[in-house]
């Protein structure tokens, strides 16, 4: 952050105004305290001077020179403090949106190092070479060992194993990749060997292209303005012609010069929008506080006013809408087969205990949370794509994929056995569950079903998020159509886009914009950063989030807690109501005292009064969304009418040619 000029100017600029108010307050020397507060204005003006200059050299006045002459003319006399006030007010501003952008450039260029530098390639002739990924061709095949990173998007010619591509497509289990299948730069191989022919170079992969769609989305998304910046240039042009007028004029018809500069000067200072900056500021900055007590990180005042404009939320789903991790969900022991689901869960965990896949671990915590011993495993073997097998107690048992059933003698097995786990497995496939085989001495003995656990408040968010932005959030996910499917319909969300790699979100966040929607896309992951670029807000998901999505994203949910999002929607649109009441109550001070400036004779010290109690004014009156009551986390009204019942969506669901299957 210190490498930054804007902030160490920014810094210097609050220690000097810290120190001219100490000494002015201790009853130092006049000339003392004035060296400081001038010393402010140096540190924390040129750049906005220099910026100012440059627009007039392109014939434009915009605010941040207004408020350098502002200051000025108010330590030309007398008002040194309110001038290094605005100073101080700008610089900070500038240095926290300097850091913004630098810390989400660095995010991205760290992005490309998910992918490995180095690939083994082999040669025609059998041999193999270590080669730089840059280098590789499409036709090369590289070998991918157990635990490395696969170096480039290729198309599996031989092995099996399972690969980790949540940075991609945010799946939340490995998937196991055979001969045929499509794998990604930068996703992480388990623990079979795999040999893979590179089909895109590596400047046209689908991480590098993450990459690209984050860095354009950033740059073609215009900068957002505050409400008041968006008439700056206008009230500039208009304070500084009116100033010149109100010296030039009188002084051609022969009027003196001091009444007359010092009547210009009361109008450029009851003129100045120091009023309405603070009219703007406090209510949002008071908003954002507020929302930071309770889990939400909003990174600047523009994004708490944008996002109470938010007319439809798209969603990711795993992650975000989900935890991210699965657990069992049904247990299905084959009926007089001899085990009970107890039985069967346990004995399971017991082959499953040595294995590191995540569908172990969660059959291991399952049985843990029923209270049942876990019994040791011996001559434990792990086929990729295929499961796993172990001696338990005396009996082989073995947990994988339902293609085992093709291994097994139907003699041994039973028809009863095979129907009861034909239908069990095809039930939960139907509803996006992930499926593990048990069999117990070359018997079938059961079906686990996992799934992946939607976050506590997500069904809770959908429908308040219904009715403050009068329309269905929609799910934008890489993983495929069922399980997207369940979980839109157990939380309420029947607009479902699956099957989505990162740049599919961001067409399709561009046509929910191209529709005149203000598009506001939430998620966590890697795969989620260029559509939370291209959305009008991007908000991640903090505990869990990417370290690219959550620098990329305009807003943080520190504690993953969906039900802060509609809440925090709700406060920005009553600190957008509180800020149109604060300009109201500044513009009212402001054409007051320039009327009695102009038809009148407001003396200066009077018109300095008016000028800082409507400042005061305005900046209390922001503080009071400060408060907790202004948090609410329910009952949100419906400012645009009644909403659309959820279930009046249509479902629309994208599914990649390429096999996402997700059983083991």
């Amino acid at each position: 952050m210190w490498t930054l000029a804007e902030v160490r100017w920014a810094a210097a600029a609050v220690l000097w105004f810290a120190a001219a108010g100490v000494t002015r307050h201790a009853g130092a020397p006049a000339a003392v305290w004035w060296g400081l507060y001038l010393a402010c204005y140096a540190c924390g003006g040129w750049q906005p001077a220099v910026a100012g200059a440059r627009a007039l050299r392109e014939r434009t006045l915009d605010v941040d020179l207004l408020m350098i002459v502002a200051a000025l003319v108010a330590a030309g006399i007398g008002q040194v403090l309110d001038g290094a006030l605005l100073i101080v007010i700008f610089a900070t501003s500038g240095a926290l949106e300097a850091v913004a952008t630098h810390r989400t450039a660095d995010s991205v260029r760290a992005l490309l190092t998910i992918a490995p530098e180095q690939a083994l390639r082999l040669r025609p002739d059998g041999g193999q070479e270590l080669v730089d990924t840059a280098d590789l061709r499409v036709g090369d095949v590289v070998l991918v060992r157990p635990g490395e990173r696969i170096g480039a998007d290729g198309e599996v010619t031989d092995g099996a194993s399972e690969v980790d591509q949540a940075t991609i497509t945010g799946e939340p289990l490995p998937v196991a990749r055979q001969p045929g299948d499509e794998v990604f730069a930068g996703t992480l191989n388990g623990t079979g060997m795999l040999r893979v022919r590179v089909t895109r170079p590596a400047a046209e992969s689908v991480l590098a292209r993450i990459v690209t769609l984050v860095e354009h989305a950033s740059a073609a998304k215009a900068r957002t303005q505050l409400f008041i910046e968006k008439v700056e240039r206008r009230y500039s042009v208009g304070v500084v012609g009116a100033t010149g007028v109100l010296f030039v004029v009188p002084l051609a018809f022969g009027a003196a010069l001091q009444p007359t500069l010092l009547r210009a000067m009361t109008f450029m200072i009851v003129a100045s929008p120091c009023a309405v900056v603070l009219a703007t500021m406090p209510p949002l900055l008071s908003a954002i506080a507020n929302a930071g007590r309770h889990g939400v990180l909003v990174k600047s005042a523009v994004v708490m006013e944008q996002l109470g404009q938010t007319g439809v939320v798209a969603f990711d789903k795993t992650g975000t809408l989900t935890e991210g991790t699965p657990y069992v969900a049904e247990i299905h022991p084959v009926r007089n087969g001899g085990l009970s689901a107890d039985e069967l869960l346990r004995l399971a965990a017991g082959a499953e205990h040595p294995s590191e896949h995540p569908l172990a671990a969660a059959v291991v915590a399952a049985a843990r949370e029923r209270g049942l011993s876990v019994p040791p495993a011996e001559t434990f073997t792990s086929t990729p794509g295929r499961g796993v097998s172990a001696v338990v107690e005396g009996h082989r048992v073995q947990v994988g994929n339902p293609a085992r059933m093709a291994d097994l003698h139907p003699a041994l097995c039973g028809s009863s056995a095979v129907e009861q786990v034909t239908a069990a497995v095809g039930a939960a496939q139907a509803a996006g569950r992930t499926v593990g085989v048990v069999v117990v001495d070359g018997v079938l003995a059961g079906v686990l079903a996992l799934a992946d656990r939607a976050r506590p408040h997500a069904a809770a968010a959908v429908t308040a998020l219904t009715t403050l932005t009068g329309r269905c959030p929609v799910l934008l996910t890489g993983d495929n159509s069922a399980a997207a499917g369940c979980l839109a319909a157990e939380i309420g969300i029947e607009e479902v886009f699956a099957g989505l790699l990162p740049d599919d979100k961001v067409t399709r966040v561009r046509g929910l914009q191209a529709s005149g929607q203000r598009v506001l896309v939430v998620g966590d992951g890697v795969n989620d950063a260029p559509a939370l670029a291209a959305a009008d807000l991007g908000v991640a998901m903090g505990r869990g989030g990417s370290d690219l999505a959550v620098e990329t994203a305009d807003a943080v949910i520190v504690h993953d807690d969906l039900s802060t999002l509609p809440a925090v929607i709700d406060l920005s649109r009553r600190a957008r109501r509180l800020v149109a009441a604060n300009l109201v109550i500044a513009a009212g001070f402001i054409t007051a005292l320039v009327a009695w400036d102009l038809l009148g004779s407001l003396p200066l010290p009077l018109g300095v009064a008016g000028h800082e109690g409507s400042t005061v004014l305005v900046g209390l009156n922001g503080l009071r969304l400060l408060h907790s009551r202004a948090w609410r986390t329910g009952d949100h009204t419906d400012t645009t009418g009644t909403p659309p019942a959820c279930g009046a969506m249509p479902v629309r669901r994208r599914q990649r040619p390429t096999s996402l299957d997700r059983h083991r």
